[in-house]
């Protein structure tokens, strides 16, 4: 359910293991965008899956109508609340990169990649050649997500080791969600009720 739907909505960036110092495009993106806010979640180092859960829950409340934009675990931690808490007021999601935690044994805590359909408009953002998670598996998360999938190509994890520091086209998908999430405005509204009279 989507409450608030301000042309501008806040965009949470929510980093993934170790976080997202720069040269990272999340670390870019909350620097170049004024309705962008990079979150901390915890320890980087040590991720608590039920803690990022309740920081970016209580992140979302504050924000309310807000996107919601991941990166490898924090596309996971994301997935988890949409499917937990699917009535907090989120706007859209966009997960780039997500990573499987049982690739590694840092991440392997965090437990089982979450299930079910999403209520609102995401994109999951994959590479071909990313070490955290194979394509095909990336592809059956988005069909199971009910999420567009965007091909990034052979990107790595699509990250600043990757070459990945100034991202523009993240932006754009962002707002190609919101795009998509906005009432129509009041004139074509009339226009509408005007042609079907």
């Amino acid at each position: 359910m989507i409450r608030s739907l301000s042309p501008s909505p806040a965009t949470l960036i929510v980093p993934g293991l170790d976080g997202s110092p720069a040269p990272h495009w999340q670390n870019w993106w909350a620097r170049t965008d004024p309705s962008a806010i990079l979150l901390e979640m915890g320890d980087p180092a040590r991720p608590v899956r039920e803690l990022w859960q309740a920081m970016l829950a209580t992140k979302v409340l504050r924000h309310p109508g807000c996107v919601l934009v991941g990166h490898s675990l924090g596309a996971v931690t994301i997935a988890h609340l949409l499917t937990r808490w699917p009535d907090l007021p989120v706007r859209a999601a966009l997960l780039v990169a997500p990573a499987d935690p049982v690739v590694s044994p840092r991440t392997r805590p965090f437990g089982d990649l979450p299930r079910g359909r999403f209520d609102v408009p995401t994109t999951v953002v994959a590479s071909r050649n990313d070490p955290w998670m194979g394509f095909d598996q990336a592809r059956s998360l988005a069909a199971g997500w009910g999420a567009d999938l965007y091909d990034l190509g052979h990107a790595g994890h699509i990250n600043a080791d990757a070459g990945f520091g100034p991202w523009p086209r993240g932006k754009e998908l962002r707002d190609d969600l919101i795009a998509r999430t906005c009432p129509p405005s009041r004139t074509m509204r009339l226009r509408r009720a005007t042609h079907i009279a």
